[in-house]
C-alpha cells in the first residue's frame, strides 16, 4: 500500500513561493507602468553633470566637422547654450535621419536638435517651442529687385524637380516665370551660380552655405515660402525638461543670444513670426 504523504506545508518552501510571487508581481507592476522606473530626465541630467544632446554632423549651417575637426554650426551653438543653462556639460551626439527617433526614445540621447514638427511624430515625441527657421525661399542677385511672387513675372528660376521647393513656387509663380527643372538641388544651384538661370528656390540653410561660399555672385534671400522651423525634440511625460527648454529659447530669444546664431549661421536674423 502506498503510503499517504503528509499534506503538512514546508515552511521553506512557503517562504520560497511568497517571495517569487512577490518579485513577479513587482516586475509586472514596473513593466505595467514603465514610467515609474524611469528617473525625471532633468534629475538625470543634474545628477550626471551631463546633458546628451543629438545633432546632425553633415548638416551645413546647422551641423558640420569644422577645420578642426570639431563639430561647428547653428545647433552645435544651441547645444552650448542649452548646456550652459541646464548647468550641464554637452555631450554631441551624432545622429542620422534614421536612427535620431531610436536614440531618443532609447534614451541614448537626452533630446535632438533640428526637428520638424508633424503629427506622426507628436505621437512619439514632445517639442520644443520653435528655436530656428528653416523654409524655403527664393534666392537671386542683389541687383535683381524681386519682393514677391509677383515679381516673378518673366524670370527663370531653377529647381531641384518634383521637390517642395518645385510644388512651391510652381503654384505661386505667374504664367510667364520660366521654371528650369533639373535632377537634384545641385544641379538647380549650378544654374544659378553659372548664370543659366536668374533665380533659384532651396531651403534657408542651402541658401544661407551659398550666401557665406560665393560672395561674388552677390546672391540674398529674396522672399520665403513654405514654412517648418526646428524644434527640440524630448521624450513624452518629461514636462520638467521641456518647461526648462522652453524658458531657454525664450530667454535667448529676449537677450538677443538666439538672433546673433541665426545672423552667424543662416546669414539672416531670426523671422518675427518664429
Amino acid at each position: 500500500m502506498t503510503p499517504i504523504v503528509s499534506a503538512k506545508p514546508n515552511p521553506r518552501r512557503v517562504f520560497a513561493t511568497l517571495a517569487a510571487a512577490l518579485v513577479f508581481t513587482t516586475f509586472g507592476a514596473l513593466c505595467a507602468f514603465p514610467q515609474a522606473a524611469h528617473a525625471d530626465a532633468l534629475d538625470d541630467i543634474a545628477k550626471s553633470g551631463t546633458v546628451r544632446i543629438g545633432v546632425f554632423e553633415d548638416y551645413p549651417p546647422f551641423g558640420s566637422i569644422g577645420p578642426d575637426m570639431k563639430p561647428m554650426g547653428y545647433d552645435i551653438d544651441v547645444a552650448n547654450l542649452i548646456g550652459k543653462a541646464l548647468h550641464a556639460k554637452v555631450e554631441l551626439v551624432q545622429v542620422t535621419g534614421d536612427n535620431r527617433m531610436a536614440f531618443l526614445t532609447d534614451h541614448k540621447a537626452d533630446m535632438l536638435l533640428s526637428v520638424g514638427q508633424t503629427p506622426e511624430r507628436e505621437k512619439v515625441i514632445d517639442f520644443s517651442q520653435p528655436y530656428a527657421p528653416y523654409y524655403l525661399a527664393v534666392f537671386g542677385p542683389k541687383t535683381l529687385p524681386v519682393k514677391n511672387a509677383a515679381d516673378l513675372a518673366g524670370k527663370t528660376i531653377s529647381v531641384a524637380r518634383g521637390t517642395l521647393e518645385d510644388l512651391s513656387v510652381t503654384k505661386i509663380a505667374p504664367p510667364s516665370a520660366t521654371i528650369k527643372r533639373f535632377d537634384d538641388p545641385n544641379g538647380a544651384i549650378s544654374a544659378f551660380l553659372s548664370g543659366q538661370v536668374q533665380l533659384m528656390v532651396v531651403g534657408n540653410d542651402v541658401g544661407a552655405t551659398i550666401l557665406a561660399r560665393h560672395p561674388a555672385n552677390n546672391p540674398e534671400q529674396k522672399f520665403s515660402l513654405f514654412s517648418s522651423p526646428d524644434h527640440v525634440g524630448l521624450n513624452k511625460n518629461e514636462p520638467r525638461l521641456k518647461q526648462k527648454i522652453d524658458e531657454t529659447i525664450a530667454q535667448s530669444r529676449k537677450d538677443g543670444s538666439m538672433n546673433a546664431i541665426s545672423k552667424k549661421w543662416l546669414r539672416a536674423p531670426l523671422p518675427a513670426d518664429l
